[in-house]
């Protein structure tokens, strides 16, 4: 039996028909995977030591001791305990800028510096509290006008 043109017409647009529904109806493609914030580096202790040696309050600091001392002493940043202290659930390198003197070590300031992160924090011995870096040096800067 033949097939008629107008029905293999009608069937075709028919078969498209479902087919277009079909796609229509496909599951919309899967959303990427939320992208989560990279991790803030890791600093090493070394590169903590070099970051507080920039701090342009201690590089003053070491060229004034130079200075002072002709050469004899030097401004040095040191570790104080290779355990890393804890705050907050955040690891931090124990440091501290000092004088360092053929026969003694004399501490000028001690640090926190962050493991990850940019965090430095100072330590107040007079208070036995911790600042930031920006406390800190505004509490220098009132320290230094008034011994002027």
């Amino acid at each position: 039996m033949p097939i008629h043109p107008a029905r293999l017409l009608g069937a075709t647009a028919l078969a498209l028909c479902a087919l277009a529904a079909c796609k229509r109806e496909a599951p919309p493609p899967p959303k990427p995977a939320a992208v989560e914030a990279p991790a803030a580096p890791a600093r090493t202790r070394d590169q903590a030591i070099a970051e507080l040696m920039a701090v342009p309050e201690l590089k003053a600091w070491s060229a004034q001791i130079e200075k002072d001392s002709r050469g004899k002493v030097h401004g040095a940043v040191i570790e104080d305990d290779p355990t890393p202290r804890v705050i907050e659930g955040k690891p931090y390198y124990q440091l501290s800028f000092v004088e360092n003197r053929k026969q003694n070590v004399h501490r000028r300031a001690s640090f926190l510096v962050a493991k990850t992160g940019e965090e430095i924090l100072v330590e107040d011995a007079e208070s036995d509290t911790l600042q930031s870096l920006a406390e800190w040096r505004r509490n220098i800067k009132r320290v230094e006008l008034k011994s002027n």
